[in-house]
């Protein structure tokens, strides 16, 4: 994005708040300056390593200013166990990422932080679900998840001009976020949940 990084910290501020007032989420955070920081694990109840990491998002998920959301993949699934959670669009977006990672492939777990516009819609359960595990890697135990994700909608793209974007309504009990985000797996510019 060309300018200063005071102009680029602006015209994120003016984006979030226009996104985010568009579409009925409170803007305090972005109008008090402060920066949602998106941490994104990418998990799978079949994957042996990831239960400490998804234990880790448990501990950092009520931090003021951190929205913590565990995408569970697919691509262990062939061990035994299907992911309760796992969906290919989740594995789709971690292997977006790779190439801006320096990877080239996915593996789990993984944490991206703040990853730099698409607008991405998200849909996820607030609070930490325990799944108990029959087969595979972790089976016998019982794994917990914080902020599952059940689904993530790409609303389309950002021009920089004031927009309002059509936000469909989550299924009862799930929470909602919005991504802005840079294409191919760029780093995210704004946030916003409610």
């Amino acid at each position: 994005m060309p300018g200063s990084t005071a102009t680029r910290s602006t015209a994120r501020m003016g984006l979030a708040a226009i996104l985010f007032s568009a579409i009925g989420f409170s803007a305090t955070s972005a109008a008090a300056g402060q920066t949602l920081t998106v941490v994104e694990l990418f998990t799978s109840q079949g994957c042996w390593s990831c239960p400490p990491a998804n234990a880790n998002l448990i501990k950092v998920k009520d931090q003021p200013g951190v929205l913590a959301l565990s995408f569970n993949v697919t691509y262990w699934d062939y061990l035994g166990w299907k992911d309760t959670f796992g969906k290919e669009e989740f594995t789709q977006r971690q292997v977006r990422y790779e190439p801006s990672l320096g990877r080239s492939g996915p593996f789990t777990p993984q944490v991206v932080v703040n990853g730099r516009a698409d607008v991405w819609l998200v849909h996820y359960r607030q609070g930490v679900v325990e799944v108990p595990v029959a087969r595979g890697e972790n089976t016998g135990r019982t794994l917990p998840h914080a902020n599952v994700v059940h689904s993530l909608t790409r609303l389309g793209s950002w021009t920089g001009d004031a927009t309002a974007l059509p936000l469909p309504a989550a299924a009862s009990g799930l929470s909602t976020a919005v991504l802005v985000q840079v294409p191919g797996g760029g780093p995210i510019l704004g946030a916003a949940a409610n």
